[in-house]
Order: C-alpha cells, then sequence, then structure tokens
C-alpha cells in the first residue's frame, strides 16, 4: 500500500478488513443497529468514508444480555486458555497491522507512523495480557487460629463497560479489553462516534478469533453511539466496572452516575503536561521531546506536552531551536511517509484552538510562533493548522485548561522549586518530564515534594508510554490506572477465604460463645 489518495487506501483498507459502506453499529455476537446513522468523514480531505446506525436503547439492553450470558460461561474458561485466545488476537493484529493502522490514520488524522504505532500497542497489551494469564496470583495469610488456612484470590468481575475517546481509537479499548479478558469478564465497548470504523475493525478481528476457539465472540461486545449510549452505559447496574477515557466534564458525569448505583469506574481524563528545562539540561534532547510531545498527534493526545517550564538562563537559546524545528515540521496528508503533523479531528477542534489563542492574546500573551489555519490544495477538508509557541502565564484560566490542539505554552523560572511548583498548579495531573543532569534536580523532582502527576519522567518528553507500566493519573485526571503493573486488578475483585481444616470451631480474636 503505496498509495496516498484517501479513497484508493480507503477501499483497500476496507476491503482487507472486511468493511462495508454501511456498517451496523451494534455487536454482542450478531450484527445489528437500527438507529439514527452516524455518517463520518475523513479528516485527512473531508472524504466520505462510510455511514454507521448506531444502537438503539433496546439493542443496547439486548447486548448486554448477550454480553452477560458469555461472561457466565467464559469465567469459568481456565486463565491460561483465555491467555491463549488474547495470544491468537495479537497474532491477528500482527497481520492485519497495515490495514488497521491505516483505518486509524484515515479515520483519526494520524501520520502513519503513530497509525500503525496505535496497532502495535495493541500487539504488546495482547503478549502482556497472554503472560499474565498465568500469573494472576492471591496470597496466603497466616491465620491466627489453629487448623485454619487463610488465603486471597482474585475471581471476575462480570461485564466491563470501556468507553474511548477518539484520539487513541483501538489502543485504549485494547489495555482495557485484552486485561479484562484475561480475567474472565466480557467487554461491551462504546467507542467514539468520530472513529467508529476502527472500532467496527476491532471487534470483527476480535470475533473471529472467538469463532476460531470455539467461543462466544459476545466476549467482545460492541455499542457504537453518542452521550446517550455512554449515559445507558454508567447506569446500568449489570456493568460491574465502566472504563472511560476522554474528558474531565465526560468523566465526572460518568464518576456521578456509576457511584450513584455504586458501581465501580476506571477514569482516565484529561491532561495538562508540562516539561521542565534546567540549565543542566540536554537542549539538544529537551527540543526533540517537545516537538513530539507538542505536535505528535497534532497535540490532541491526553499525554501531549502543553506547558514548557524553562530556566531564564536558557530560555532564548532553547526557543529559538524550537521554533527553527516547527518551521521544518512538515505538515499535511498523513498517509504521506514524510509527514509529521496531520490534521485536527474535525472542524470544532479547529476552532477550540482558534478561541483559546483569541484568549491568549486578550490576555496579552505572545504568539512567538504558528497558530495559523492552513488553506490550499495541500490542506484539503479545512482541518489543518500551523502548530504554535505562545508566551503565556500559568494562572491564566485558559493554561489552566486542557486545549486539545498543537499549543505549547511558554513558563519561566528561577528556581526548581518554583519550577516544580508551576508544574503541579493545574487542575490535571497526568505525565510530567524533566530534562536536567543534576541528579539533586532528578531526584527533588521524584520525590514526594515533587511532581503529583502519575507519569514522572527524566530526560525524557511527556508522551509515549509503554504498556509495561501502569498509565494513569491524579486529580481532574480520575485516578485511574489502566495497561501494566498490576492494573490487572481493577477488573477482579479481591476475595478473601478461610478453610478449617481442624475438627473444632475456635472464632478469631479469641472470643468464647458456648
Amino acid at each position: 500500500m503505496n498509495s496516498t489518495d484517501v479513497p484508493a487506501v480507503r477501499a483497500e483498507v476496507f476491503a482487507r478488513l472486511q468493511l462495508r459502506n454501511e456498517e451496523n453499529g451494534i455487536f454482542s455476537g450478531k450484527w445489528a443497529g437500527t438507529g439514527p446513522a452516524i455518517t463520518k468523514h475523513s479528516p485527512i480531505d473531508g472524504s466520505l468514508l462510510g455511514s454507521v446506525r448506531q444502537a438503539t436503547p433496546e439493542e443496547f439492553d439486548q447486548a448486554v444480555q448477550d454480553t452477560q450470558r458469555a461472561f457466565t460461561k467464559w469465567r469459568m474458561i481456565p486463565a491460561p486458555r483465555r491467555g491463549e485466545l488474547v495470544r491468537r488476537l495479537g497474532s491477528k493484529l500482527r497481520e492485519l497491522k497495515p490495514f488497521l493502522g491505516r483505518l486509524v490514520s484515515l479515520e483519526a488524522g494520524k501520520i502513519l507512523a503513530e497509525g500503525e504505532g496505535e496497532v502495535q500497542e495493541m500487539i504488546d497489551i495482547c503478549d502482556f495480557a497472554n503472560g499474565l494469564s498465568r500469573q494472576l496470583y492471591g496470597l496466603t495469610i497466616a491465620s491466627e487460629r489453629p487448623g485454619h488456612r487463610m488465603f486471597e484470590q482474585w475471581q471476575p468481575l462480570g461485564i466491563v463497560g470501556v468507553i474511548s475517546a477518539f484520539n487513541f481509537p483501538v489502543a485504549v479499548w485494547s489495555w482495557n479489553a485484552v486485561l479484562a479478558t484475561v480475567c474472565g469478564n466480557a467487554v461491551l465497548w462504546k467507542p467514539s462516534e468520530k472513529t467508529p470504523f476502527t472500532a467496527i475493525a476491532c471487534i470483527k478481528i476480535a470475533s473471529s478469533v472467538c469463532q476460531e476457539m470455539g467461543e462466544d465472540p459476545a466476549i467482545f461486545s460492541l455499542a457504537i453511539g453518542g452521550r446517550e449510549t455512554g449515559a445507558l452505559l454508567s447506569n446500568d447496574h449489570r456493568i460491574a466496572l465502566l472504563s472511560a477515557t476522554g474528558s474531565v466534564r465526560m468523566g465526572k458525569e460518568v464518576a456521578q452516575a456509576v457511584a450513584k448505583r455504586l458501581g465501580k469506574s476506571l477514569l482516565e481524563l484529561g491532561g495538562n503536561n508540562a516539561v521542565i528545562v534546567t540549565p543542566s539540561g540536554n537542549l539538544e534532547m529537551a527540543k526533540q521531546a517537545l516537538v513530539f510531545g507538542a505536535v505528535g498527534t497534532a497535540g490532541q493526545r491526553c499525554t501531549s506536552t502543553r506547558r514548557l517550564i524553562v530556566h531564564r538562563s536558557v530560555r532564548e537559546p532553547l526557543l529559538q531551536s524550537l521554533q527553527n524545528a516547527y518551521q521544518g515540521v512538515k505538515i499535511g496528508n498523513p498517509l504521506h511517509s514524510s509527514t509529521l503533523m496531520g490534521p485536527l479531528i474535525d472542524s470544532a477542534a479547529v476552532q477550540s484552538m482558534d478561541e483559546a489563542l483569541a484568549q491568549v492574546r486578550a490576555l496579552g500573551g505572545q504568539v512567538l510562533f504558528g497558530g495559523e489555519r492552513l488553506s490550499g490544495p495541500d490542506y484539503p477538508g479545512g482541518h489543518y493548522v500551523q502548530p504554535c509557541i505562545v508566551e503565556a502565564q500559568n494562572d491564566w484560566p485558559i493554561v489552566q485548561q486542557e486545549t486539545f490542539a498543537p499549543i505549547l505554552y511558554v513558563l519561566t523560572y528561577d528556581g526548581l522549586e518554583e519550577a516544580i511548583a508551576i508544574q503541579n498548579d493545574v487542575p490535571q495531573g497526568l505525565s510530567s518530564a524533566i530534562f536536567s543532569n543534576d541528579i539533586r534536580e532528578t531526584e527533588s523532582f521524584l520525590s514526594g515534594a515533587g511532581s503529583d502527576c502519575g507519569l514522572a519522567n527524566v530526560n525524557l518528553g511527556t508522551s509515549g508510554a509503554e504498556i509495561g507500566g501502569a498509565f494513569g493519573g491524579e486529580k481532574e485526571t480520575g485516578g485511574g490506572r489502566e495497561s501494566g503493573s498490576d492494573a490487572w486488578r481493577n477488573y477482579m475483585r479481591r476475595q478473601t477465604s478461610v478453610i478449617n481444616y481442624s475438627s473444632e470451631l475456635p472464632l478469631a480474636q479469641g472470643i468464647r460463645f458456648e
């Protein structure tokens, strides 16, 4: 596939992934969907990709029933057998990586490297989950009563609901889905309505693997829709855990609804990530990390670098180097292998960037580079912008909030304690980074008085997390943890068990009841 023509790539990708021009947006072992249609155009050039029928409330209810049925059987399958299923899913993804990666580019506007990189992330988490299937360890606990054995084990939860955002249309689902599946759950996914075809492609792939193994394909179910479908997931008591990725606004709505029914939620919300650059830091490395962090995915990652906190003594040389690098960023069709930044997802995202820059100017901020809309034959569709660098103040309301666009705010500091205070003085707490070759500075940054984020990096940027570590953040980012480490425990319930193998019935704490 060497073509960069959107209709041509679309035709080849749709054929290979068995997608149709009109798809049904509900799957729970069989395809359905009779609700209003979503018409999806590619942000690359505005051309039509196709339409998808949303799930009606009745179809959603049926999907929950089907997913629950699949769970009751799946939970009894030995965990290593469940691991075999995700291993095969990873193999199928390896085979289809070029096609699924291009579909991510077509729908989300990501450059090819990032589209295929996201599919690789799915493959990696399948490998991780397969190994995990033989490591769902509990504990043996000393009992105070003679002739008793006390231990802890982990049991499946039930249906795990997943709400994902457009910017990572496949990876975030896989983080949740393959871990939840290995843990014995069934998964019901509501993807972003901005990226419905990538979701349908993933479910078709997962369904084919289930069928090959003779398992119920409703283990991986799908319900495409908007806020109404998200509300159905949030309020349904049959959804044991709801993992939601998106805006803080959305997360608050989900958290309140799920908490009202005493359900479990796992939230991955907004980020307002900063890079601190100290006098001892490597400015060339910092520049590279800042460009990728702020420009990658057109600034539409939750881990995108939003703020540069630079020491006054190195401010000017770093900014000059950064502006030179920005001038060399090739913007355009993300299907071109040389393109480094594609379009924003839609016109609303472009408008949001324009409004943010208008607020900056109204407050007296200075746009040091970029920020313009791009037009002409090289930028069809109307969603291309130039990434920008802006001099600002951390306490400005627009800097305190997350704008999903390639805007980098420049803030200056004099002492490390001040820099860390600036870093932490936002409502969000996802990712953070420092560039320094001074061990006292880096250890201070990583100490209890340092970064308050869930992710803290030294001499690398805020973006580009590996699947082996737990991913997530604090404060308004939601506090959830997904992917690696012991994040699997989110998808299971802890059970403490005691076995009395004696012929007596002693009570704990020495209580006598005779």
